[in-house]
């Protein structure tokens, strides 16, 4: 386990652009682009990285990583058709307040952290996610993608670099 992807799905592998094209909402789940997918599936390719999940849907999976719902058996389909699969999820240190008021970038970076002192032997890792996480050493790690993008060529470049450097 030398290299690992902390990966958000929405604003990573959807966009509000996709999104509003399609006139749907983002929070439904269903949304995912298989071309964002694709280009995910490259750097996997390209950088033999992991994928942990730190978005929301590591809920829809249980402990063995197999999909509870059907937007995430969809994710799940779409990895595996891109020689993808999910190594991991990061805890949940969610509270009540946060989860109301869904200001979960706040605790994301401690999530990642947590996860990294659990696992020994990674050698470098990167975090892409659409949110200010709030943390100078995971911003460091950070592919901020655009929201109203969703993942692009340039940010699968910039994640490369941090992966192979």
């Amino acid at each position: 386990m030398n290299k690992i992807i902390f990966l958000d799905i929405d604003g990573v592998l959807n966009s509000n652009f996709w999104n509003d094209s399609h006139q749907r909402e983002l929070s439904d789940g269903t949304l995912i682009d298989k071309d964002k997918v694709i280009l995910l599936g490259e750097l996997v390719k390209n950088t033999g990285a992991k994928i942990v999940l730190h978005s929301g849907w590591r809920f829809w999976f249980d402990d063995n990583m197999k999909p509870l719902r059907t937007e995430s058996a969809k994710l799940a389909e779409m990895f595996q058709e891109c020689g993808m699969k999910i190594f991991g999820v990061t805890p949940d240190f969610a509270t009540e307040d946060i989860k109301r008021t869904k200001k979960f970038s706040l605790v994301k970076a401690n999530e990642i952290l947590s996860w990294l002192a659990l696992h020994g032997g990674v050698e470098k890792w990167i975090v892409i996610d659409d949110l200010d996480l709030h943390n100078e050493l995971i911003l460091q790690h950070q592919i901020k993608t655009n929201q109203t993008v969703g993942l692009t060529r340039q940010d699968i470049e910039k994640a490369e670099k941090k992966l192979l450097a």
